[in-house]
């Protein structure tokens, strides 16, 4: 317990799991919280003058059952392992920390998602900016930038990370300010200084100047980058071949999506419960990379036309051949993640089984090579010939690895046959050796001609011949006898102890050499890990090219015409993600936008509530976003500029914990617009001002239109949509401000959605049609049609319109005017008595058949 309290004292924040023999345990607090994460057992022993501590534990060989549980709940784990035999030491066994996992810096396959990427983060706030960056161990992926706050937010949000890191003296301001919901966690400020990030960069990526890896006038992302590799170094991380290069983030070089757009546009995941996510609906990719590239695109689009037609051109040359696609569908299904199988073999954490997928993978990434290589389409034969060969590789793997290798090096019949001689040898003497003392016993009973010579063994002194009495004079000088008995003696001789030695050695010499050959193997692998990540990024582009050209394919999707005008034009648009979700019966009704700076820069769109606002603006929002992430569109014709920025102000909820009302947060969003906006930006309001009464509501949508129109620097294009009627009036003052209209039918004062955007505004909500719809008792939809009436003949008048009070009697609800089948059964039925001819029995069982409907006893 000295030994364990000593360690715990090194990790006070992980949750320790202490080797003792076959069992990793867990020891006080660490013990209740390891008792109900994982469902084992809490118990305690005794501590010597501490009475007693609190105990769960489990078996050594479930480490991977049980480690990613904790990890998942939100704890580090520091794994302590016993560093030497225990065999060989008299004294109690050293042991220490071998790895720490913590949500961000793990390799587990149970902890991480295959079709994410686990990035840890590091933030540091400088005098003038902020530095940031973003590491996933497990793929080696290190990219780094510095900006304002408000670009790192964005960032931060598009790299979802698990773990922050932060200066520990800043870390509950930050987490209140803008960490919410982030794991962090704080180191100390030595960490964050500029000297100690120069010399951990320099060690790292054997550099003489940060020049070498465009860090040279980024001081605060080199800090925050030079924090990340000390916090794997503390969590005891230090085989790093694989993270061999930084990426910068340039500003610029992407659509500008804050964290309410990329929420509100539910790109990686719904608003509700039953929803569907943009990535769910279009991710078609096979492997594991090209499902992480795919996410990093969507959140990410780029703002160069050349990059984005170059996407356009490669998904346009898939579509062109059907054989292609087929061609590709094996070979990507059967290529498995070769990124964090290179980040393993960088680590020396692979497993021999794991190496054999990996051959299995290189030699599809080869099948596709060849596919694409020979294809008569120019883009797409040229991207062939850039994919690495890894045919190397791929036969050195062959030659060294066993085709049949088990998962577990200590399991044997690794390292294939013919490789090693002296294995060769051990590995025939442990699977033949009882024939070669059944031949040493037949050479030396015919040499002596002792018959019923034997060979056996005891614990004693191991192989030994026993002859019987009756031979013994037989039995030639050179044995030595090492037992007498009653009928027998027992002899040893020098060939029978070469013998028994290689017997007895084989499996430990077998388990030797193959762990020496299989380490030094994976090591020679190491200077293949930049190949083997040149090669998973081609994988990974194909891959989401692939996704967007069979989800074109197979949803109608439409080339998107790139041009270097500011214009939006759609034709026939739809929503990617709600006509995928509509009855095979019910067609999407597609709907047509256009927006320039010149002459239909807003467009107020009205209508009730359900007939299709939201999705008008999201689908234009998806459509812009689809387009410069390099997909295909759903819509009949899209002539789109790029749009450097997209906001959305679409639905809002209290932030309580905040103290935030939803008017609060509905302004933080809108402001957060206003100060950002360019001519190249694309605006998305939705029903801005409803958090606040009607006059409020209707005055700042006026003034924040009106801003949008007449700003001289900034002229984006806005989609809004409204139930401010009021606002129609802009089209009339203002020249680039349209009005438009989601159109409904009026039929038997119902009403019918037709979800198409026609132009001209709407001068009723429909409301009260709606609430309808939702079941409301007719008696108060009745009253809200007076208030409507009365509300609307007042809108002439300058005095504050007013409603008349309804009289006591007439709010009291009938008994008959009840909305309840059964009642106005009961209505009927007695309406249609006469009761002149009814006979008191007859009423009576009137009564009791009335009583039954109601469920009366």
């Amino acid at each position: 317990m000295r030994q364990y309290n000593e360690i715990k004292t090194k990790h006070p924040d992980a949750v320790l799991l202490f080797r003792v023999g076959d069992f990793y345990e867990t020891f006080a607090q660490d013990a209740i919280i390891a008792s109900k994460v994982l469902g084992i057992v809490l118990t305690k022993r005794k501590n010597g003058a501490a009475a007693f501590v609190e105990l769960a534990g489990f078996p050594h060989h479930s480490l991977e059952t049980y480690l990613p549980k904790l990890v998942k709940a939100g704890y580090r784990v520091a794994v302590c392992d016993q560093l030497e035999d225990p065999k060989k030491t008299k004294t109690i066994v050293k042991r220490g920390v071998t790895e720490l996992v913590t949500p961000g810096v793990t390799y587990n396959d149970q902890v991480l998602d295959h079709k994410s990427n686990n990035f840890l983060c590091a933030l540091h706030k400088g005098n003038k900016s902020w530095g940031v960056a973003f590491l996933d161990v497990s793929t080696g992926e290190f990219n780094v930038t510095e900006g304002d706050l408000d670009y790192i937010k964005n960032l931060i949000t598009g790299y979802q990370p698990s773990e922050i890191l932060v200066d520990r003296r800043k870390q509950h301001e930050w987490n209140t300010e803008f960490l919410s919901g982030y794991y962090s966690f704080g180191m100390d400020d030595w960490v964050f200084k500029t000297l100690h990030a120069e010399s951990i960069l320099k060690r790292q990526f054997q550099i003489a100047s940060l020049k070498g890896i465009g860090l040279l006038n980024q001081e605060n992302a080199a800090i925050a980058s030079g924090a990340i590799l000390q916090y794997l170094e503390d969590t005891n991380h230090k085989e790093l071949a694989h993270i061999s290069q930084v990426k910068r983030i340039v500003k610029g070089d992407s659509v500008w999506m804050d964290q309410f757009t990329v929420r509100n546009l539910e790109i990686l995941f719904p608003n509700h419960a039953d929803g569907k996510s943009l990535v769910e609906i279009i991710d078609q990719t096979k492997t594991p990379q090209g499902s992480r590239l795919l996410k990093k695109w969507l959140l990410f689009p780029l703002l160069n036309k050349v990059q984005v037609s170059h996407r356009h051109d490669m998904v346009a040359g898939l579509l062109k051949s059907e054989t292609i696609l087929e061609d590709l569908n094996d070979p990507l299904k059967a290529i498995s993640d070769i990124e964090r199988l290179a980040s393993k073999i960088a680590t020396g954490r692979i497993n021999p089984r794991e190496i054999l997928i990996l051959q299995a993978t290189l030699a599809q990434c080869q099948d596709l090579k060849n596919i694409l290589s020979k294809s008569t389409i120019k883009i797409l034969k040229e991207f062939g010939a850039k994919i690495p060969d890894s045919s190397s590789i791929s036969s050195s793997i062959l030659e060294m690895i066993d085709e049949e290798a088990p998962v577990l090096l200590s399991k044997g019949n690794v390292i294939a046959t013919g490789i090693n001689e002296e294995l060769d040898g051990y590995r025939d003497i442990a699977q033949n050796g009882k024939g070669y003392l059944v031949d040493l016993q037949k050479k030396y009973s015919e040499e002596t001609s002792i018959p019923s010579l034997k060979v056996s063994f005891n614990n004693v002194f191991g192989y030994y011949l026993e002859v019987r009495n009756t031979h013994k004079d037989k039995v030639p000088e050179e044995w030595v006898r090492k037992q007498t008995l009653v009928n027998a003696e027992r002899y040893i001789t020098e060939d029978l102890k070469v013998l028994e030695a290689k017997i007895l050695e084989a499996e430990e010499k077998i388990g030797a050499l193959e762990g020496a050959m299989y380490h030094q193997f994976v090591s020679s692998l190491q200077g293949d890990i930049p190949l083997l990540q040149e090669l998973a990024k081609a994988i990974a582009h194909i891959d989401v090219v692939y996704s967007f050209a069979i989800q074109a394919r197979d949803q109608n999707y439409t080339r998107p015409k790139m041009v270097d005008k500011e214009v939006i034009n759609i034709s026939e648009g739809r929503h990617p993600v709600i006509e995928t979700q509509l009855p095979d019966e019910t067609p999407y009704i597609p709907n047509d936008v256009y927006l320039d700076n010149e002459k239909q820069q807003i467009i107020m769109i009205t209508g009730p509530n359900m007939a299709g606002k939201s999705a008008a603006l999201r689908q234009t929002a998806l459509i812009c976003l689809m387009a410069q992430a390099g997909s295909f569109v759903p819509a009949k014709h899209a002539e789109l500029g790029l749009i450097d920025k997209i906001f959305t102000r679409v639905g809002a909820s209290d932030n309580l914990a905040a103290g935030e009302s939803t008017f609060m947060v509905e302004m933080n969003e809108t402001a957060n617009i206003l100060h950002n906006i360019t001519s190249k930006s694309l605006v998305l309001l939705d029903e801005l001002g409803r958090g606040t009464s009607t006059y409020d509501g209707i005055s700042l949508a006026w003034a924040v239109a009106e801003y949008l129109h007449e700003n001289p620097k900034s002229k984006p294009k806005t989609l809004f949509a409204t139930h401010y009627h009021e606002l129609n009036q802009m089209a009339e003052k203002f020249d680039r401000i349209k009005n438009y209209n989601v159109a409904v039918k009026e039929i038997d004062n119902s009403i019918v959605f037709l979800r198409k955007l026609v132009p001209g505004g709407s001068e009723h909500s429909f409301g009260i049609h709606v609430a309808k719809m939702a079941g409301m008792p007719s008696r108060v939809l009745r009253r809200a049609q007076d208030v409507l009436e009365q509300l609307e003949g007042s809108r002439t008048q300058k005095d504050t319109p007013s409603i008349n009070s309804q009289k006591m009697e007439d709010m009291q609800l009938s008994f008959f005017q009840l909305d309840d089948p059964v009642l106005e059964q009961i209505r009927d039925e007695i309406k249609g008595l006469d009761i002149n001819t009814l006979t008191p029995v007859e009423a009576l069982m009137k009564l009791n058949e009335i009583k039954k409907w109601v469920g009366a006893k």
